[in-house]
C-alpha cells in the first residue's frame, strides 16, 4: 500500500526533475505521461516523456533521470524518462547506469548501446505510440498544455510550475 501523500511526492519530484531538466542543452519538451494522470491513489511509477534535439547530450538528463528513479524507490516506486526526438519518433528511454557504453554491462539490452551514449533503445521491450509521443496528455515545458482531465493534485502540481523557484 502507498504511503498517505505519496502522490504529491511523486509530484514533487517531478517537478523537480522538470525544473533542472528544462535548463539543459538540447532539451525540446517535456511531458508527463502514465498512470499519475489518473486519480488511482496508487500508481506505480511516474512517467516523463522528453523531447530532445539530435545533438543533445543524454548524459546529464539520464543523470536526472536517475535521480528521479532514486527517489521514487524510497517509496517502493519507480520512474521512466522516456525520449524522442524533435519530429516526434519515439527514441527509447535514458540509460539507468552511471557508466553507459558497449561491453560495459552484460544485461544491457539496449540495441545499439553506446551509439549515443544514454539512450537505452530497448525498444524491442517498450514502444510508446505515436500519438503519445506527438500529443502527449499533459506537457509541462516550455508551456503547460492539458489534453486530458487530471486530478486536482496534478492540478495544483501544473499550477506550481510556473512558480518563481
Amino acid at each position: 500500500m502507498i504511503q498517505a501523500g505519496s502522490r504529491e511526492r511523486f509530484l514533487d519530484e517531478v517537478l523537480r526533475f522538470v525544473r533542472s531538466a528544462a535548463n539543459l542543452r538540447g532539451v525540446l519538451r517535456i511531458a508527463l505521461i502514465g498512470s499519475i494522470l489518473t486519480d488511482r491513489p496508487d500508481p506505480k511509477d511516474v512517467d516523463v516523456l522528453v523531447s530532445v534535439t539530435d545533438d543533445a547530450e543524454l548524459a546529464p538528463l539520464a543523470a536526472l533521470g536517475r535521480r528521479l528513479q532514486g527517489r521514487l524507490q524510497s517509496l517502493n516506486h519507480g520512474a521512466d524518462v522516456f525520449l524522442a526526438d524533435g519530429g516526434g519518433r519515439y527514441l527509447g528511454r535514458t540509460c539507468s547506469w552511471k557508466a553507459c557504453g558497449p561491453g560495459i554491462r552484460a544485461s544491457c539490452d539496449a540495441l545499439n548501446c553506446g551509439r549515443r551514449p544514454y539512450l537505452h533503445d530497448d525498444l524491442a521491450t517498450v514502444r510508446l505510440a505515436g500519438g503519445l509521443v506527438t500529443s502527449p496528455p499533459v506537457e509541462l515545458w516550455p508551456a503547460v498544455v492539458r489534453r486530458c482531465a487530471v486530478p486536482a493534485d496534478v492540478e495544483c502540481f501544473l499550477a506550481r510550475l510556473s512558480e518563481p523557484h
